[in-house]
């Protein structure tokens, strides 16, 4: 008769650790990457907050993919961009701060400006690469490269158009996206319709250029200038979609990534490929905005394809509102508002130039088909990003980031943000707080009307004071009737403008002195 056999103290010892250590030998990959989960990062341009369905339940045009992210994360709906228009958000996005704190007080650097990025400042790539990640920009850079150029005298300007004469195409570019933290970079200089038309690998361009392509217009809109022999407009998002999945494909497993992926669409040219040309029934736009939704598709089939879903924070927004290029009249016509219930698009101070969808999937963090109301902002990537990987800002980084994470685990109801500044093409403000929302400008600040000479014109009231919760579209100025609030958001506004920062820490200087009235 065989009895079994009595385990002694060490033999359970040594059982117990056996089987921990079997168990934390299969975790391993997981724990690692837990604790530095994958970041990608896609923003649109121009996509309207109405133009995708999982925001709008009314919209017309089909985003399935879109919709089946927001189905697997959370929906923010009451994000917003840094600013109304392109250059400001994407310098908020990567540093954490306000664009108006730089020497940008309105408009958009060009495709020749010097960078807008102060030399020294954190990004998130830089912050993240410290943590072990790799990191990647592919699109829309939008933020100012050094050139090479022929007279150094001659150093281009924000307002710079027409200098590529003295620019050396084929030297290396000395300051770009590889100086402030990313290992790789693909895309081009700015807005698909800004010249140079070429594509830029790290340093230098793909192809050198030899000729000057003539401006086109309309809907296909894009500006006369040099263009590469390996760039067509209408190829260009179809190209930058291969490069960020071939990036994905290319990562290992035991080492997290952070795949910044700025597109050049749906702002003009607006041009969809043959196959999403008439897909949407309604214009242009609407087949432009279904081929972004294909590129997210493709992204997040890169993603699930590899296994990596789970430990991979996947963001979704746009850096503004939808450009009036979209052809609103033909559009409402048809029963589609790229501005959803919202007042103004791109460039407005108004909701519809800034307020944006924002979708944030992380299976491991995230519950599936949750929704936020709180406010955010694009300035809040970096300091979430630092408290994902357990990094502590210091006090000259991130001064207008907070951290999304407690939203992401729902893990407080309290407000994450005191407050959240806006800002218009025109450089005009506005401050959120609550429902509260100030406007120091008498009009829009934008594109849309009363543009700012009109409402100069209209003598129409220096300051706008809306109740969001009660009053979405922005069509009751309250200003009269609750001065005490307007004074209240106006100090607020102007001690964040003091203080260089809207976040706890010591005081920081502003680039430049900055009025709150324009």
């Amino acid at each position: 008769m065989n009895l079994p056999l009595r385990a002694t103290p060490t033999m359970r010892t040594l059982t117990v650790l056996i089987l921990l250590a079997t168990t934390l030998a299969g975790f391993t990959d997981f724990a690692e990457c837990s604790d530095r989960p994958n970041i990608v990062y896609i923003l649109a341009d121009d996509l309207g907050y109405g133009d995708v369905g999982a925001f709008n339940d009314e919209g017309k045009i089909k985003t399935p993919h879109m919709d089946q992210l927001a189905a697997g994360g959370m929906r923010f709906t009451d994000a917003h961009s840094g600013s109304a228009v392109c250059t400001p958000t994407r310098y908020g996005v990567l540093t954490g701060r306000y664009s108006w704190r730089t020497r940008l007080q309105s408009g958009v650097c060009w495709g020749y400006s010097v960078p807008l990025i102060e030399d020294g400042r954190m990004t998130v790539a830089s912050m993240l690469k410290t943590k072990g990640y790799n990191t990647a920009c592919v699109g829309k850079w939008h933020l100012g490269l050094k050139w090479a150029l022929h007279d150094p005298k001659k150093v281009p300007t924000d307002n710079s158009r027409e200098p590529w004469d003295n620019i050396d195409f084929s030297k290396p570019i000395s300051s770009g996206p590889n100086q402030v933290g990313f290992d790789y970079f693909y895309g081009i200089s700015a807005s698909l319709d800004m010249h140079p038309h070429v594509y830029i690998e790290n340093d230098h361009l793909t192809s050198v250029p030899t000729r000057i392509i003539e401006a086109s217009g309309g809907k296909k809109f894009w500006r006369k200038g040099p263009i590469g022999d390996d760039f067509k407009h209408i190829d260009v998002l179809d190209q930058l979609t291969e490069k960020a999945v071939g990036f994905i494909n290319k990562q290992s497993k035991d080492k997290p990534f952070f795949l910044y992926f700025p597109l050049p669409a749906p702002h003009k040219p607006i041009i969809p490929t043959e196959k999403y040309q008439g897909k949407s029934g309604l214009n242009e736009w609407g087949d432009f905005v279904m081929q972004v939704d294909s590129t997210v598709g493709s992204v997040m089939k890169a993603i699930d394809d590899r296994g990596l879903a789970d430990d991979t924070l996947f963001i979704l927004t746009s850096d503004n509102g939808a450009t009036p290029g979209a052809d609103f009249p033909t559009l409402k016509s048809k029963g589609h508002n790229p501005s959803g219930k919202l007042r103004g698009h791109k460039a407005d101070i108004y909701e519809g130039g800034h307020r944006v969808s924002f979708i944030a999937r992380w299976p491991a963090t995230i519950k599936a088909g949750t929704t936020c109301k709180q406010t955010i902002c694009h300035t809040d990537l970096l300091a979430t990003a630092a408290d994902i990987t357990g990094v502590e800002l210091p006090d000259n980084a991130g001064e207008d980031s907070v951290s999304l994470v407690p939203l992401m685990k729902q893990s407080t109801d309290k407000a994450v943000r005191e407050a959240t500044v806006h800002h218009s093409v025109n450089g005009s403000f506005a401050i959120r707080q609550g429902s509260w929302k100030l406007i120091l400008a008498p009009g829009s600040g934008g594109w849309s009307n009363p543009r700012p000479p009109q409402a100069r014109k209209q003598k129409l009231p220096r300051v706008q004071l809306f109740n969001l919760t009660s009053d979405l579209a922005e069509t009751s100025n309250l200003q009269e009737k609750h001065k005490d609030v307007a004074d209240g958001l106006l100090k607020l506004l102007q001690s964040y403008v003091d203080k260089g920062r809207s976040t706890s820490g010591k005081p920081q200087k502003n680039a430049t002195k900055i009025a709150l009235f324009k």
